[in-house]
């Protein structure tokens, strides 16, 4: 087997961290980044149909994102650079709704996130630069973006600013400026926060 699997991961059920076996030398290293088989063998049998990669510069912060109506399960892992990877779950009926995890993923530990659907997801670069690279098992649909504010007191993420910045110095897209609160998401699905 070419992967272990920590599942999960902070008593949340389904979520994983996965770390690959790496075989190095002086020349450097080789592994494999996904084996449906060795998935399979530890219970996580997913069809991906869609590979995504972004780039961003330390401080960029992308989350919290969600599909509303096509949610995707996501494996997710860094090529280049730093990132602090969180979940949150919102799972109606979930004994750990509202319950988050954050991972540091990174082009040197090569640890790799698998997130199921049903959860928040987002993260945020603490290198000067990062690749992020994600499996995803249902195609994106733009008109179905959801979002929670990264910063809810409720969830209560903590996030690692990078040094020599201050949370008002993250970068964030204009739709993530404005994500909804825990307690909005709630009163709007009709759950108790």
């Amino acid at each position: 087997m070419a992967i272990t699997v920590e599942k999960n991961v902070n008593g949340i059920e389904g979520l994983c961290v996965i770390t690959p076996k790496v075989f190095g030398d002086d020349r450097g290293y080789f592994m494999e980044t996904y084996n449906e088989n060795d998935m399979k063998a530890e219970g996580l049998d997913y069809v991906f149909v869609q590979d995504n990669q972004s780039a961003s510069k330390k401080g960029v912060l992308r989350g919290l994102h969600f599909q509303k109506n096509f949610p995707q399960d996501k494996l997710v892992r860094v090529i280049s650079g730093e990132v602090y990877d969180v979940a949150v779950d919102l799972r109606e009926g979930s004994p750990t709704f509202g319950k988050h995890y954050g991972i540091l993923l990174s082009a040197e530990n090569k640890k790799q996130f698998m997130i199921p659907k049903g959860f928040a997801h987002g993260f945020l670069v603490v290198s000067e630069y990062a690749e992020f690279c994600y499996k995803v098992t249902d195609f994106y649909h733009p008109n179905d973006e959801g979002g929670l504010a990264f910063d809810d007191p409720d969830i209560n993420v903590q996030w690692p600013i990078p040094e020599g910045m201050t949370k008002d110095d993250l970068i964030l897209s204009g739709k993530d400026k404005v994500n909804a609160s825990y307690k909005e998401y709630c009163k709007e699905h009709g759950v108790q926060a």
